[in-house]
């Protein structure tokens, strides 16, 4: 009677497997397969996107292949991760656009304003 049974010792000896994907050239050819389809979701940005990605990501059909390799080079984990990078960073640029067309100066709170 010991504390590691059959299932959790077989995971210990997957665990020694080399994952090609995390090494540099699966790691490159995931970078590739990823700058591949944000350029092409920004070339077709005129395009109503009609594709949903993960965290809510939408594209146009036109880069369904880009898409398709960018999951098929990427751990899912990763996928998801460059998509919200992808998102936040559309969001924040949308943000500052906006901001860029009030002029004037940028006024502060006073401190008199905050709790004590």
């Amino acid at each position: 009677m010991g504390w590691w049974t059959k299932k959790e010792s077989a995971d210990e000896q997957d665990s020694d497997d080399i994952h090609k994907d995390v090494l540099a050239a699966g790691r490159e050819a995931c970078y590739k397969a990823r700058d591949m389809f944000y350029a092409c979701v920004e070339k077709k940005s005129d395009k109503k996107p009609t594709e949903v990605a993960s965290v809510g990501l939408l594209y146009p059909a036109e880069c369904k292949r880009a898409r398709a390799d960018f999951v098929k080079q990427c751990r899912p984990t990763w996928v998801k991760h460059f998509d919200r990078q992808y998102c936040a960073k559309k969001r924040v640029e949308r943000l500052l656009e906006s901001q860029g067309s009030r002029k004037g100066p940028m006024s502060l709170p006073q401190p008199s304003t905050f709790k004590q």
